[in-house]
């Protein structure tokens, strides 16, 4: 069983590096809403959100989670990403926050969970893991995408 789930994962983080360009590039060109997110994408990564980011964003993710009283920094709305930015969604950006692992320390702490080091846990050291972190957190990235509102 463990093997097939590694297999789903590993299926899931390939589809996801083909359908989701986080590349710097892909944030130059047209906004992210022109491009349909991928459904099954979409499905993956909102039940990663709702088990790991709904405590705290809420399950709108407009940042009113039962945890969000108890937070020094009000977690964000997660629906105006794009509408901040212009109408863009920065996927590579919002891919990297989420992981956590690369994040400038001048920035000052975070008290959002490092979710690449989270989501490694359990997994033997590799490249593959690496590869199913990255596929999690594209998978999460493709939901947030998906609810963009203006």
């Amino acid at each position: 069983m463990p093997r097939l789930a590694v297999a789903f994962a590993f299926a899931v983080c390939l589809l996801a590096c083909s359908t989701t360009d986080t590349s710097s590039a892909a944030s130059a060109g047209p906004p992210a809403a022109a491009t349909a997110p991928n459904a099954m994408l979409v499905e993956v990564g909102g039940r990663a959100f709702a088990t790991h980011c709904a405590a705290c964003h809420g399950t709108d993710a407009r940042g009113t989670g039962p945890v969000a009283t108890a937070l020094v920094t009000p977690p964000a709305d997660l629906t105006r990403i794009a509408a901040r930015r212009g109408g863009d969604f920065p996927a590579d950006e919002i891919a990297a926050w989420i992981d956590g692992r690369f994040a400038a320390r001048a920035h000052g702490t975070r008290e959002m969970p490092v979710w690449g080091y989270r989501f490694a846990e359990g997994l033997p050291e590799g490249e593959l893991t690496q590869e199913l972190v990255r596929g999690r957190i594209l998978t999460v990235v493709e939901y947030l995408r998906s609810i963009q509102v203006p």
